[in-house]
């Protein structure tokens, strides 16, 4: 690992993003305030906000806004959750509503302190969106749940069109990034879903500049495959406050696209692989081309790719 004094000072120029103004920007932010919700765009200080929120797509964070564990990459709260809102999904879905969302991400702080995990306010909300706004996908970004089974049934049980949980890194850097979390539970809750409900399409994330090596991160690949994750992320790590996880380098647009030809030449149907992406950046396209293309080759139309 560099020492301190030769770790990366200054952001180069593709990582920089536009101001977070403009209209739409404002509706969504008075949006999230009057029906009282939280989204990982604002809590986790994600560089996308400006963009995302100009385009009217949020993620929204259920659960409350403090997680039980503590990720040194992570910019969201810890410490001991309140009580569960029991009318939160309610209003995440009329905010789906109102923005007219045709996919909707769902991220959660992890509550380890639940018997369930929030498996079943996870699955409420979906129910919720689904009542409110037909038509409209449904992406859960869910935390390990301890690799445990039935709070991930729960979950699969309200049929998200994709199930999302990220690795974030290496396997050797898990007790240094996320000391409470396991590998072996992120690839299990991976693999369950699918097992448990075949139709969601499953997807995970990488962030890099941490400390990780290139051949450590094609291996994290070789086991998502292995277990038929269909999309992958992969964006560079940006340390929130000087508190957390130092950046070891920035990593090259040239890089980042090769992990993208690598991640397609290892059959993940999706990857989105660049500086700024975040986990549910492009989510939307995502899932609308792969449910078109899941469409068009079952009923035996051809799909162009131009």
């Amino acid at each position: 690992m560099k020492d301190a004094e030769n770790r990366p000072e200054r952001r180069p120029e593709w990582l920089k993003v536009p101001l977070r103004t403009g209209e739409e920007y404002h509706q969504v932010k008075r949006l999230m305030r009057a029906k009282h919700l939280h989204t990982v765009c604002e809590e986790a200080n994600c560089p996308n906000i400006g963009e995302c929120w100009r385009h009217r797509t949020a993620t929204f964070l259920i659960l409350g806004d403090t997680c039980t564990r503590v990720c040194r990459f992570c910019n969201i709260r810890t410490g001991r959750p309140g009580p569960l809102d029991p009318d939160e999904p309610r209003r995440v879905a009329e905010a789906v509503q109102a923005m007219d969302l045709r996919h909707a991400v769902i991220t959660s702080v992890t509550r380890d302190d639940l018997p369930d995990g929030g498996a079943a306010a996870f699955a409420e909300v979906v129910r919720q969106i689904r009542a409110l706004q037909p038509g409209c996908t449904v992406e859960v970004l869910i935390p390990d749940f301890q690799g445990q089974v039935e709070p991930l049934r729960v979950v699969m049980e309200s049929h998200p069109e994709v199930l999302n949980h990220n690795v974030e890194t290496v396997p050797r850097l898990f007790d240094q990034i996320q000391p409470r979390n396991r590998y072996a539970w992120s690839l299990d809750t991976l693999c369950n879903a699918k097992r448990l409900w075949p139709g969601a399409l499953t997807k995970s994330g990488l962030m890099v500049g941490m400390g990780e090596t290139e051949d450590e991160v094609l291996a994290v690949m070789r086991d998502l495959r292995a277990i038929d994750v269909d999309i992958l992320t992969i964006g560079q790590y940006l340390q929130p406050t000087r508190r957390h996880t130092p950046i070891e380098r920035y990593v090259t647009p040239d890089e980042f696209e090769r992990f993208r030809e690598a991640g397609l030449e290892m059959g993940f149907r999706w990857v989105e692989s660049s500086p700024l992406v975040r986990s549910s950046f492009h989510a939307g396209r995502q899932v609308e081309k792969l449910l078109l293309h899941r469409h068009t080759r079952e009923s035996g139309t051809l799909l162009s790719t131009a």
